[in-house]
């Protein structure tokens, strides 16, 4: 994302677990070391980008920003955190100026959920929403998708191969466990996007209720959510509100088999949103699917967003 969005850094550096230190990694015609990541690392660094874990992160966060480093970071550790910007750009950009060193990347699910919802809140005024989430197993990690690909592979050959990774067999299959589960009965997942979205939206009352699913697709997530709003809604006036929004791309043609689907935006910057209708079920409703890639949006073009905010707004 950084080399493909032009970034202006004048150097670069890779940083790891010292059981990665000394591989190359190669794109184009550059080639980079990865050296440990450790606090001093950090020294004279401007940006860093974080995907290590929330408790790696916990540790060497701080202390980079502590070098003067700007720290944004993909991982939960601080995404709720008072002191510490929630920042999706096409939504609150304005939130990198007050940062105090760490900035957080919110969860996938979330940014391509807001993807859809922003453009509508911003026509309609949202009250709250219902959002059923199909999350693709790449969301997991490499092990989700190695476990997907072996029990295909192990079904055409008419063996089995049993899961590891996830609590039940995945290849033609779907099961509504995405994290952990918690007292109230969500998951931590679940719980992800009623928060974020408040903190996002400076909605701090904002309701809403998710269930997340995890499906046997490759890369995207699909969203799909009924928000009631405040204001009468009109389809029309919807449709061309996500068509003005910059993270969006309107993709809503049902009459002929048009709209988003996880293989077509996979590989795509902005998420896309069809299906939009009046809800049945509720006042001045609105359903709408959105579908994104979680490895972009989801993760490293909002990390690498964020960091050219930061470049922009002199923070």
């Amino acid at each position: 994302m950084l080399h493909e969005r032009n970034f202006p850094f004048s150097s670069l550096k890779l940083l790891a677990s010292g059981r990665s230190a000394g591989k190359e990694i190669r794109y184009e015609d550059k080639t980079f070391t990865v050296e440990e990541a450790t606090p001093e690392a950090f020294d004279d660094l401007d940006i860093a980008l974080f995907s290590a874990g929330a408790t790696i992160t916990k540790t060497l966060a701080p202390e980079a920003a502590k070098r003067g480093c700007t720290v944004v970071d993909n991982s939960s550790a601080f995404r709720m955190d008072e002191d510490v910007p929630l920042v999706v750009p096409e939504i609150n950009a304005e939130a990198v100026k007050g940062h105090k060193g760490i900035i957080a990347n919110p969860n996938c699910s979330t940014a391509i959920t807001l993807m859809g919802l922003q453009p509508l809140h911003e026509a309609f005024g949202v009250k709250r929403f219902v959002a059923c989430t199909y999350q693709a197993v790449s969301g997991s990690g490499v092990a989700g998708m190695r476990e997907l690909e072996n029990q295909l592979k192990a079904w055409n050959e008419g063996t089995v191969s049993e899961p590891e990774n996830y609590a039940h067999p995945i290849a033609f299959n779907l099961f509504p466990h995405v994290d952990v589960f918690l007292d109230d009965g969500y998951t931590k997942e679940e719980h992800k996007m009623l928060n974020e979205s408040r903190k996002i939206m400076s909605m701090p009352t904002l309701a809403a209720s998710t269930t997340c699913v995890r499906v046997p697709v490759m890369r995207a997530h699909a969203i799909a959510v009924h928000a009631e709003f405040e204001r009468p809604v009109d389809v029309e006036i919807a449709r061309k509100a996500v068509e003005a929004f910059s993270g969006a791309e309107l993709c809503d043609d049902p009459a002929n088999n048009v709209y988003p689907t996880p293989l077509q935006f996979s590989g795509k910057d902005k998420c896309g949103v069809g299906r939009i209708r009046v809800d049945s079920a509720l006042d001045n409703g609105l359903a709408f699917f959105v579908v994104g890639d979680q490895l972009l949006k989801g993760a490293a073009l909002n990390a690498v967003q964020i960091a050219e905010e930061v470049v922009r707004q002199g923070a």
